[in-house]
């Protein structure tokens, strides 16, 4: 079936569900009240389905500090000059005027989880009876020697789309003829698999027409990454010679930087570089971590069936800050997961009907021009973990119709999951 706006909503309204029978919370100080924290693909759809789909029965609090939402999903193609940064922006105006959400822009900088409280940098506290948190990633300090977040001007991580966005694109534009392009790629687990290679696809595709003799090198950890025989293929076909991915076989895994000298380390060997995309190791949104929602692994452990905390069952976690099973760290992954919390959460509040949780991924990546490829899958949750019970990915050799389709079925699925977050 290709994917546009409105079969997007169809499709994935089936994964609104969960396998816990619903037991009704009263409030005895009036509506049940929901705080959500943060509001990208996984926090702005759940506050939007529990405040809409509850028709007014539970008090939604929305609370994210940017008052225009940057995707990462996507802003990879505004670096390869694919989309303009304007596309990727969207504000929660919508949630507020049609679906009731009280949207609050302001940092959450604690949670009293007993007393069932969160702290506002502004100095206000919200109360709940239900929390969301979805607070995306954080990095982990140390984990590229010689880089940390004061660094991140001269040598931009453009993994929290926005300005850093904006700023290595400024970069790339101002390397000089033959210069070299670097990027330092992450250890798993982070943020969406194939985004680091479909950003280096989309640097190769202005390179090729704004600066063809230059270079780019792949600092990599990694023994391999997600759909890397597409990528791979793509880069031979239309990026010959160009790009250069050192593994750990090579000391992708012996990683440092100078930002000062714009010089990059592997395995001792001292590169000279013009720009220096550093994406370091991730964790979950430092107030997920505030809140004692994390494991030694950084992450957040949920229960597969609902996505409530497994450290409180008054919490529920969304999105890349969890430990999702088989579920990659995708916006579609969040957005699939808060449909299931907001119908356990309405049931729990309201007694509403609580359905079996399914789940679903597409990640889409565009190599260049028309040339887009995919992998996805669709989970349901075990004992242990959300399982996946089937997937499906491109394949190397396709024609260049399919691979044209593939791209436009993305820019269906951009606009449905958009409109499905911010209404």
């Amino acid at each position: 079936m290709k994917l546009n706006r409105r079969n997007f909503l169809a499709v994935t309204a089936g994964a609104a569900a969960t396998l816990s029978a619903p037991t009704v919370w009263g409030a005895a100080h009036g509506k049940p009240k929901v705080v959500v924290i943060g509001g990208g693909a996984g926090g702005a759809t759940a506050a939007r389905y529990i405040a809409g789909d509850s028709d007014g029965a539970i008090d939604v609090t929305l609370v994210e500090p940017t008052r225009t939402y940057y995707t990462c999903f996507f802003s990879n193609l505004y670096i390869g000059g694919f989309r303009d940064f304007a596309s990727i922006g969207h504000s929660y105006g919508k949630l507020a005027s049609d679906y009731g959400v009280n949207v609050v822009h302001d940092w959450a900088i604690g949670v009293d989880r007993d007393a069932k409280t969160v702290s506002l940098a502004g100095g206000a506290t919200l109360s709940y009876d239900v929390l969301v948190v979805s607070p995306g990633i954080d990095f982990v300090d140390g984990s590229v020697p010689g880089w940390d977040i004061s660094a991140q001007n001269k040598m931009p991580h453009s993994w929290k789309a926005g300005s850093q966005t904006q700023l290595l694109r400024a970069q790339i534009d101002a390397m000089p003829e033959g210069g070299v392009y670097a990027m330092v790629a992450p250890p798993n687990p982070y943020r969406c698999p194939p985004g680091p290679y479909e950003r280096i696809s989309m640097v190769a595709h202005v390179l090729k027409q704004t600066n063809p003799t230059a270079k780019i090198l792949i600092a990599d950890p990694k023994e391999k990454f997600s759909k890397q025989g597409l990528f791979e293929e793509g880069w031979q076909n239309h990026f010959t010679g160009m790009i250069d991915r050192i593994g750990p076989d090579f000391g992708g895994n012996n990683v440092s930087v100078n930002p000062d000298a714009m010089e990059l380390s592997i395995d001792g060997v001292v590169e000279k570089v013009d720009v220096c995309n550093v994406i370091p190791a991730q964790k979950a949104g430092r107030i997920a971590e505030m809140a004692g929602l994390t494991n030694d692994s950084g992450f957040c452990p949920i229960v597969p069936a609902s996505m409530q905390s497994q450290m409180d069952e008054n919490v529920y976690v969304l999105g890349d800050a969890t430990i999702a099973g088989d579920m990659p760290k995708s916006g579609f992954s969040a957005n699939s997961q808060a449909k299931v919390a907001s119908n356990a959460i309405r049931g729990a509040l309201t007694g509403s009907r609580v359905f079996p949780a399914k789940y679903a991924n597409t990640c889409w990546s565009l190599i260049t021009t028309d040339d887009g490829i995919k992998v996805g899958a669709s989970y349901e949750p075990t004992e242990e973990k959300i399982a996946s019970t089937g997937s499906f990915v491109s394949q190397t050799g396709e024609d260049a119709a399919l691979r044209k389709a593939t791209y436009e079925e993305s820019i269906g699925w951009y606009a449905g999951i958009t409109a499905d977050m911010f209404g």
